[in-house]
């Protein structure tokens, strides 16, 4: 059986993601045992974009990623420079990192020696997109710096965002919760900082912002906290984006607080429980809704999938979204 499973499906596996890192059950050697040359353990990140290109060109139509959102992305966005959008590979994701914010919507389902058994199971039988949940990438691109290459994720985020991300990587958080946990206990320590009158003033007054979300929705002025994903589902049923049909058309959710928002502590109740009533979808300061493309122009960095980017001299960015990719579910 294993000979015909080697070149059904390839593994890129992160030893420095956190639940890798203290692995001690042979469950990586048997992967390698059985892969070979698709078993991908990069020394670096700048070697993946290589590794991908070579499963690229010998037409692998499976990628399994051990690791957390950042492993995801990284190879997400290796896929997206050198496989076409009609031929794209099935991606199983085995959370194995300190973010595991996509796995929670599109994760296998399995990891470790479990999931290599299963995986082994469906390439043997032909079925490794027997059972799948189809989304979308999330594309950030740079269009005015040629020197940058489009990053692919699925979860971004800025002004209040990249702000609370920015106090979650801090080592007094990171090294003593996960990182889904470290998250809110960052945005709860944000909202003390509200309490005193500087720190209310910096935080509630946003960043200057322009948002254009498809061809009608233009938004500028301060913004307090901007997000936007492809996923279709958060952890602890957060959902805090909506649509003024009540309908997913478009594969880009996104949400927009302006500056010094109203009702904010009523608001954030509201969806964090997943709820969007009727007077928070009429405020003015609140608008949410799902686009194929969202320019931005901004002054302070963003995040995409855990990760910290610069907008660049420019400012200016551009969201849109690949081809469906096919995440396999165990």
């Amino acid at each position: 059986m294993e000979s015909s499973v080697t070149g059904c499906f390839a593994l890129v596996y992160n030893p420095r993601s956190r639940r890798n890192m203290g692995d001690t059950s042979g469950y990586a050697q048997a992967a390698r045992d059985l892969l070979g040359n698709n078993f991908i353990d990069p020394a670096d990140r700048s070697r993946l974009d290589a590794h991908i290109a070579a499963l690229a060109a010998r037409g692998m139509d499976c990628i399994v990623i051990d690791g957390g959102d950042g492993t995801v992305s990284d190879v997400l966005s290796a896929i997206h420079r050198h496989y076409a959008p009609e031929r794209l590979p099935a991606v199983a994701v085995l959370p194995s990192g300190n973010t595991n914010l996509i796995a929670g919507d599109v994760g296998f389902g399995l990891r470790g020696t479990p999931a290599l058994e299963r995986l082994r199971q469906l390439a043997a039988a032909g079925r490794l997109r027997r059972s799948v949940r189809r989304r979308c990438g999330l594309v950030v691109q740079w269009p005015d710096s040629e020197n940058r290459l489009p990053v692919v994720g699925m979860f971004h985020g800025a002004a209040a965002f990249t702000r609370g991300i920015e106090l979650a990587h801090q080592p007094a958080i990171l090294n003593n919760y996960s990182h889904e946990m470290a998250v809110i206990v960052s945005f709860l320590s944000s909202v003390g900082r509200l309490l005193t009158r500087r720190s209310r003033q910096e935080w509630m007054q946003g960043d200057p912002m322009t948002v254009l979300a498809g061809d009608k929705t233009r938004l500028e002025g301060n913004c307090f906290l901007f997000l936007s994903t492809t996923l279709q589902r958060l952890p602890y049923r957060i959902w805090p984006f909506w649509t003024a049909r009540g309908v997913r058309d478009a594969p880009i959710n996104f949400l927009h607080v302006g500056g010094h928002p109203s009702r904010l502590a009523a608001a954030a109740w509201a969806l964090l429980r997943g709820r969007q009533p009727a007077w928070l979808r009429q405020d003015r300061d609140y608008h949410s809704g799902c686009e194929t493309r969202i320019e931005m122009a901004l002054q302070s960095d963003f995040v995409l999938d855990g990760e910290v980017f610069s907008p660049g001299a420019s400012g200016r960015i551009v969201l849109s979204a690949t081809a469906p990719i096919d995440f396999i579910h165990a």
